[in-house]
């Protein structure tokens, strides 16, 4: 094997992986689910402390009668005047905007 084949060879072998790196990049669009619970878990910090928050990691479908989309389900529970409050939410998962808040 000469010089040039080796050259062609490692040339093609970086550029399939430059494009199959930004297929892959392309296909996931959502926001992390880390990053939705964090600023679920900040805007309800503007009133005060909060006890625990989760997020589930895996989208799920969502369908408000006007619309339908992937949403991450999450929830948060703190304490307001001595008793516990606990919300549960859907953001949706391309922008991570909350579409439904409820007490639990």
């Amino acid at each position: 094997m000469d010089l040039k084949n080796f050259i062609a060879g490692v040339l093609t072998g970086v550029a399939t992986g430059i494009v199959v790196s930004e297929c892959i990049s392309r296909m996931d669009r959502n926001v992390a689910p880390d990053s939705v619970l964090a600023n679920v878990k900040d805007a309800f910090k503007k009133e005060g402390p909060i006890d625990g928050s989760w997020i589930v990691m895996k989208t799920e479908p969502f369908s408000n009668e006007v619309i339908t989309m992937d949403v991450y389900r999450g929830g948060i529970s703190r304490i307001k005047n001595g008793e516990v409050e606990q919300y549960e939410f859907a953001a949706d998962a391309s922008t991570g905007t909350v579409v439904e808040l409820s007490k639990a």
